[in-house]
């Protein structure tokens, strides 16, 4: 999709030092490639990656990817939807973790655009 914004990952800046191969995989094939694929928008990226890690228990990528999701368009509606969704399919200790999450990341975000 030509009209999302480009994917860049950060694996070379957060983690080339300790593992430079990972860092190289990280931004050359899931962001690069992956990310920047024709079949689905960043968008529609950005909320499919949410919901997985939401359902991993993933807390630690989930705030970088909540981030993210609100950079590809997705509101903070939205995030709290999907999150409250995912309680009945996911495990509600695994939503309530995510919110969490949700609530530290858009409360950071809302303060920068105060």
């Amino acid at each position: 999709m030509n009209d999302q914004p480009r994917q860049v990952g950060g694996g070379r800046r957060s983690i080339g030092d300790i593992a430079p191969k990972l860092a190289a995989l990280t931004d050359d094939v899931l962001f690069d490639d992956v990310w920047n694929g024709p079949g689905l928008g960043a968008r529609d990226r950005s909320l499919i990656t949410v919901a997985a890690l939401v359902r991993g228990g993933d807390t630690e990528q989930l705030r970088f990817h909540v981030g993210r999701a609100l950079e590809n368009g997705v509101t903070a509606d939205e995030l709290v939807e999907t999150v409250t969704h995912l309680a009945f399919y996911a495990g509600w200790p695994k939503a309530m973790s995510a919110t969490t999450i949700l609530k530290d990341v858009l409360g950071a975000s809302e303060a920068e655009h105060e």
